[in-house]
């Protein structure tokens, strides 16, 4: 595993300040290597000091020196060992992740600490936003996972099948491929339902003559994949069923296409949006068209019109658009994209032309 101090000096440098305490348990584990739940961070120009208790010993002490760091065992009160250490260094001020955390922690640290607590913003997860080619191995594995899942899926839909028994199959099929869980709550949604562009499974059983959208994602050794298709289930397909769904499709590889080094996540999006809108359905697609993904499900840069950043190789982005329409359904179709120098490369290998299920 690659060192990430180096980015770590890069912060303190940028916003000239002493240290910087990490409490996110994405940032803990992309910065420190550590994957249990209670630990906290501290960097400085001194040194790099990861804070547990007993019951991690054995395992964080492994993680972290291979990162960097230095294991130091607290009880109970740890953040007043961290303390003890700011006063040792002779730190004047201190980084903290004022977008994790809670204003009752805020509140603690600062009177021990009794430095100047400077907010970092996202500065650490923009350090995370290009990948290592170990990072997009990782990745590249989750998406082979929820591939396997989407074609075990199709074998398993019938009319009368409930959306919770064929998403957790799904979820199922994803574990016993290695996933060590799913990256968030499946959404899988028939019908009507379809409309919905969050719509986590239900008890609605399958019927024929509709749209089922299934949208999921494995978390493969702290890495996720994220991907969404929408299969048709019946025998009588309607034109108009046919029409939104290439139209979508379209978009999708418009998006795919548009996606390389140098573009700005929002004009990514504006691509897009202007292709439905000419289309007819701009009203109809009500969320971005993307999101980066790593450690996190959602993760900058965002290919929305709240994000302008500059797409670097190497990132990885979703492209998903969608069309919703209450009351008859909606279609979504989405690929993890990772960003080259001049073009993408989409790592689903599942089929996105419409799939029909008798």
């Amino acid at each position: 595993m690659e060192k990430r101090t180096e980015k770590l000096s890069r912060i303190l440098n940028e916003l000239n300040i002493d240290g910087l305490f990490i409490t996110d348990l994405y940032n803990l584990r992309y910065f420190t290597g550590f994957t249990g739940t209670t630990g906290v961070a501290l960097a400085t120009k001194n040194g790099n000091f990861f804070f547990s208790d007993f019951r991690y010993k054995t395992q964080a002490t492994k993680q972290v020196s291979e990162m960097g760091f230095e294991f130091v065992e607290v009880s109970r009160g740890s953040l007043q060992t961290v303390g003890e250490y700011i006063k040792k260094f002779g730190l004047k001020n201190v980084g903290f992740e004022d977008v994790n955390v809670a204003f009752s922690l805020y509140q603690t640290i600062k009177d021990i600490f009794k430095v100047e607590l400077v907010p970092v913003g996202n500065k650490l997860v923009m350090e995370r936003m290009v990948k290592s080619e170990e990072e997009i191995a990782l990745i590249k594995k989750a998406v082979e996972i929820s591939d396997v899942a989407f074609s075990e899926a199709l074998k398993i839909i019938k009319e009368g099948v409930s959306e919770k028994e064929v998403s957790s199959y799904m979820e199922y099929i994803q574990r016993k491929l290695g996933a060590d869980d799913r990256s968030f709550t499946t959404i899988f949604a028939s019908g009507y339902r379809s409309a919905m562009p969050h719509g986590v499974a239900s008890d609605k059983k399958i019927q024929k003559e509709e749209f089922i959208t299934m949208d999921f994602g494995a978390y493969y050794e702290g890495y996720v994949s994220d991907m969404t298709r929408t299969v048709y289930y019946g025998d009588n397909i309607s034109d108009r069923h046919v029409e939104i769904y290439n139209t979508v499709l379209e978009a999708q590889i418009l998006g795919v296409n548009t996606i390389k080094e140098g573009i700005m996540s929002d004009d990514v999006d504006k691509v897009v949006r202007n292709f439905l809108t000419e289309k007819g359905y701009g009203e109809y697609f009500g969320h971005g068209l993307g999101h980066g993904i790593g450690a996190e499900i959602h993760e900058l840069p965002y290919l929305s019109s709240a994000s302008h950043i500059e797409l670097k190789e190497n990132m990885v982005v979703t492209s998903e658009p969608g069309l919703y329409f209450d009351g008859w359904g909606g279609v979504r179709i989405e690929d993890d994209v990772v960003v080259k120098k001049n073009g993408s490369e989409a790592l689903n290998k599942s089929n996105k032309e419409l799939i029909i299920l008798h």
